[in-house]
């Protein structure tokens, strides 16, 4: 089983794609550090004692004296005892709520802080399969396995050092509690207490400094894929190239489409005479130059052509031109200026032949359109 999960790490080479990244996230799988949430909270609950733990110790000094400060004939009457109860059960949760504030705060960021907030319903399904002793085994002797058990043995050895050195230097304060009054020695306790509990924090920090990276790196490591699984999911994502080809061929009729619908608003036909043909539309009031609403070349040519003469455009053969728009524009482009010239003698011409038929005049003859450097 671990020579089978080694191949499947050696063969793991890519990184995450941000679907899976995403998928991981929806399932509940972010990164996470237990050694940084520790830390936090031990070091926000020593700043606390440090800070309102003398005002809240002596609260509840004061709720212990007056709740043991009965008469003996109170003790009797049931009811009165309930209120009793009652009554210190909510002045103790106030004097405490300030320090659970602080410390469910600090229990709420620190996993906030490297993985932000996430839920899924996913994670709280029962894994049954978390319960097989033979992957429960190999999970304890894989190099993750390893690597809790390091940072487990780090962890208590480091709290240990720093828990004895406390206490050996605070021994005779502590000592020292027994002789103090009640209200002196609860704010001296707790000032301790919290001490004690910053110096363990900032040891559990030294950890966490070590374990947020590892964790990230762990996880990214989790989620790595193989070369297959790539090409796998870049086919689900973007479709496969048969697929994306039919997509293209689509897509390339609707515009092909959309296109010929504008053939019969063109003002002329520039063309080869067969081989390409590109419709212009000049609009004195939109466009600056005369604008390439279609083109092609050997069919669409042709269709092109006919659609023109359907709609009586008028057709002008002008090979050089016609080649020249064809290479130079996209369709909704507007002919360049080497071309102004040439594109003009067309139009000229256009506009004559429109004379020429509502006056019944004689057809004038096709202009000879040579391009500059020809």
């Amino acid at each position: 089983m671990a020579e089978n999960d080694d191949r499947d790490d050696r063969e793991r080479t890519e990184s995450p794609s941000q679907k899976r990244l995403d998928d991981a996230r929806k399932a509940g799988r972010v990164p996470r550090s237990r050694d940084l949430g520790a830390a936090l909270v031990v070091l926000t609950g020593g700043i606390a004692l440090r800070g309102i733990g003398a005002a809240a110790g002596q609260r509840l000094a004061g709720i212990m004296h007056d709740g043991l400060s009965l008469d003996h004939a109170d003790l009797a009457d049931v009811t009165y005892m309930l209120a009793r109860l009652e009554h210190a059960a909510a002045q103790g949760i106030v004097a405490a709520a300030p320090l659970l504030g602080l410390l469910l705060a600090a229990a709420v960021l620190a996993p906030l802080s490297i993985g932000g907030w996430t839920f899924s319903g996913s994670a709280l399904v029962p894994d049954f399969s978390r319960l097989n002793p033979i992957a429960g085994l190999g999970r304890v002797f894989s190099l993750r396995g390893f690597i809790e058990l390091s940072k487990a043995f780090a962890r208590f050895l480091v709290v240990a050092v720093v828990a004895a050195a406390v206490l050996a230097k605070q021994f005779n304060s502590f000592r020292a509690l027994a002789t103090e009054p009640v209200g002196i020695g609860v704010a001296h306790a707790m000032s301790l207490i919290g001490t004690a509990f910053i110096a363990l924090g900032g040891a559990l920090a030294a950890i966490a400094i070590v374990d947020v990276p590892l964790a990230i790196w762990q996880y990214n490591k989790s989620l790595r894929m193989t070369r297959q699984e790539v090409r796998d999911e870049h086919k689900e994502t973007e479709g496969s190239p048969e697929t994306r080809s039919r997509v293209r061929r689509v897509q390339q009729q609707l515009a092909r489409k959309r296109m010929m619908t504008r053939v019969p608003k063109a003002d002329v036909v520039v063309t080869n005479p067969s081989h390409y043909a590109v419709a212009l539309r000049y609009d004195e009031q939109r466009h600056r130059a005369p604008v390439v609403v279609a083109k092609g070349v050997e069919l669409i040519a042709l269709t092109i052509r006919r659609i023109a003469e359907e709609h009586g455009v008028p057709i002008v053969e002008a090979p050089p031109l016609a080649r020249a728009l064809h290479a130079s524009c996209e369709l909704g482009d507007e002919i360049p200026t080497r071309l102004y010239a040439a594109v003009a003698r067309v139009l000229t011409y256009v506009y004559q032949l429109r004379a020429s038929r509502r006056f019944a005049a004689p057809r004038p003859a096709p202009p000879r359109i040579d391009l500059p450097g020809e």
